[in-house]
């Protein structure tokens, strides 16, 4: 059985993330083997891409962005965030919790 991209850890959602800096537009895209791609327009320095992306998923997922920790992958694109008691789930998660 092949890893899922997310997990639950109580009412917290741990999320696999392979990062796209320098996109066209911030968006979330497919998910690829145990990771969700997001795409993001931020240049991936200093960390910049990573923390516009979590602000970019703040908004989707309807937290504050102290919601969301980065567990790892600051300055890489494999990435995984820890995002306390999300209002909104994204459509790929939706799908998937309906199908179990």
């Amino acid at each position: 059985m092949k890893k899922p991209f997310y997990t639950w850890e109580g009412d917290t959602l741990v999320l696999d993330i392979l990062g796209t800096p320098n996109a066209k537009r911030d968006a979330i895209g497919k998910v690829k083997g145990h990771q969700l791609c997001v795409s993001v327009t931020a240049v991936p320095r200093a960390g910049r891409a990573t923390d516009h992306m979590v602000r970019f998923l703040a908004d989707e997922f309807g937290v504050s962005v102290s919601d969301i920790q980065v567990v790892f992958g600051r300055m890489n694109v494999n990435k995984q965030l820890r995002i306390k008691a999300p209002k909104r789930l994204l459509s790929v998660i939706s799908q998937q919790e309906l199908a179990l």
